[in-house]
């Protein structure tokens, strides 16, 4: 997340000189980084669950999957999502519009 703050800095500074507000960009950023890691979890969720059906089929282990395991793995990823989109997504909200848009 810190480099695409980074590497879109006048994008920043563009919606900032237009109206855009700092939690606006601020909640841009945390989105983003919520939904990338949500969509990971759930391609972690669908090859976990895609392997403990063929490793009983073809090994005849007995797996389990439980419920409040694919819950647990979705509010591990949407926490990694904000804890790790939340300092990139303060340092966009609090940037200078014009500085910003000089960033090059």
């Amino acid at each position: 997340m810190y480099v695409s703050v980074t590497e879109r800095t006048r994008e920043i500074g563009l919606r900032m000189s237009i109206g855009a507000r700092g939690i606006d960009i601020l909640l841009q950023f945390l989105i983003e980084a919520i939904v990338i890691s949500v969509t990971g979890g759930v391609i972690g969720v669908i090859l976990g669950v895609s392997a403990a059906i063929i490793v009983p089929a073809s090994l005849n282990w007995p797996t389990v999957v439980s419920e409040f395991s694919i819950v647990i793995s979705f509010l591990v990823c949407a926490i990694t999502g904000i804890f790790f989109g939340y300092y990139p997504a303060l340092k966009a909200s609090r940037l200078d519009p014009i500085e910003a848009l000089r960033y090059e």
